[in-house]
């Protein structure tokens, strides 16, 4: 082959794969797009029907639609050939960057600025359907979420009344949204698993166990978690818990995995890579650390005097191995840590200690509060205050408000008066869409 020729076929090539990758980011849009539309049209069929199966035929239709899509986006995905001299090479950061695009285009350019509000939020179903105990998605659901289009729902033992109950309302829930939904529960192992202390899935032993057993053993028990979130259609766990137990009387007690920070750091990796292994996003807790902590922040102001040599010497490398192995959500924890924070806040509203976490850290996932319905918050500042704060402290997600509504308009108003600006709300959105989209596109 003379030299023409071979600059003749590198140009076809280079054309080709313009053209592939072209209709691959069409497919893609196109992809969002139509789920969208599954998703409305669902719901609006839904609400007129009364029988299980025929709720169950329109699911299965959905997902069948959503199959194909990703089939054929993968098959031509595998068709593209870059040649070595002309094209740069598909990395990490570069599919990243086209992920952004998607979602700037697809989502956040489109979405109404009450919807990006109401996206940063993760509540109880209680919280937006005004019920007692929700143990059921019906009417009430379907209207709450039209309302309110909230990132995510967080369960409690009081929506499980037993399996296939817990599973058909989770299902339906998804029939009804408009945009995808983080389900969530907290399911560490021992006391504090909603799943399988109500019967669903395999029985995971407390942190503290688990940490004796070992690095080794991390990953399946996470792979366990996983699978018990995922076989019910959850799709975040907020585990595991990453804080290391300083003193007899630290308020963690066996929720944590151990005193060690070199022992328990492998075993939270293992955790976070065994839970998302399952298509369920993981997520550490309680940055900084709260292991040294002896009160309750559930019922009383909560704090520890740890020094940052402290912080940074044991519980940081914990927290740091866990962002390493790919974890998607860190949560900052509602004590005060004077030593970074330089004053007395919770640690949810300091963007001194979240900084630590972005810029020294890298951690570039989603950053969630701990409950904001917690006596160490809700006893000090109203729900819009602490959920405004929060967000301007570096929260992407705000976490069980005291009253939700309250919490939504506040920040709301915040953006329209120019408090928050629109693009910072942005800002957290690509960071929520890029977990809410990457398992759809293979990501």
């Amino acid at each position: 082959m003379d030299e023409n020729q071979h600059e003749e076929k590198n140009q076809q090539e280079d054309r080709r794969a313009v053209r592939r990758k072209r209709r691959i980011r069409n497919q893609i849009i196109s992809y969002i797009v139509v789920i969208a539309l599954l998703g409305a049209t669902g719901a609006g069929v839904l609400y007129g029907l009364k029988d299980i199966a025929a709720r169950k035929k329109v699911a299965d239709a959905a997902k069948q639609s959503e199959q194909a899509a990703v089939d054929n986006l993968v098959k031509d995905e595998g068709e593209i050939k870059v040649p070595e001299s002309s094209a740069t090479p598909v990395t990490e950061s570069t599919q990243e960057q086209k992920l952004d695009e998607m979602i700037n285009e697809a989502v956040i350019n489109v979405m109404p600025l009450e919807d990006k509000v109401a996206g940063l939020f993760i509540v109880t179903p209680e919280s937006i359907t005004n019920v007692s105990a929700a143990v059921m998605a019906g009417e009430g659901t379907q209207k709450a979420l039209s309302q309110y289009a909230v990132g995510g729902l967080i369960y409690f033992e009081k929506n499980i009344l037993s399996e296939d109950q817990f599973r058909e309302m989770i299902s339906n829930t998804q029939l009804y949204t408009r945009y995808p939904l983080f389900l969530a529960v907290d399911e560490e192992g021992g006391r504090v698993s909603r799943l399988s202390n109500q019967g669903i899935g395999t029985k995971v032993d407390a942190a503290a166990v688990i940490g004796q057993n070992g690095a080794d053993r991390a990953y399946q028990t996470g792979v366990t978690m996983g699978s018990n979130l995922s076989g019910i259609g959850l799709n975040l766990n907020l585990a595991p818990v990453a804080d290391i137990r300083i003193g007899e009387n630290s308020y963690m007690g066996d929720r944590t995995y151990g005193t060690d920070p070199q022992a328990v750091g492998p075993v939270v990796a293992g955790v976070v890579q065994g839970i998302q292994s399952q298509g369920v996003s993981a997520c550490l807790k309680h940055f900084p650390g709260m292991g040294s902590t002896v009160q309750d922040p559930h019922n009383e102001i909560a704090g520890t005097d740890r020094t940052e040599a402290q912080f940074r010497a044991e519980e940081f490398p914990v927290f740091q191995t866990g962002i390493d192995s790919g974890v998607k959500m860190v949560m900052i924890s509602n004590i005060s840590a004077p030593a970074l924070s330089g004053d007395d806040l919770p640690c949810v509203f300091s963007e001194a200690v979240i900084g630590i976490l972005r810029n020294e850290m890298g951690f570039e996932g989603v950053v969630i509060s701990d409950a904001m319905n917690m006596s160490a918050v809700s006893d000090y500042y109203d729900s819009a205050e602490a959920a405004i704060m929060a967000i301007k402290a570096g929260c992407d997600m705000i976490l069980m408000p005291e009253d939700f509504a309250e919490a939504y308009n506040g920040v709301l108003e915040a953006v329209r008066n120019g408090t928050i600006s629109e693009e910072r709300i942005n800002d957290s959105l690509r960071r929520i869409y890029r977990i809410k989209y990457a398992n759809k596109i293979g990501q």
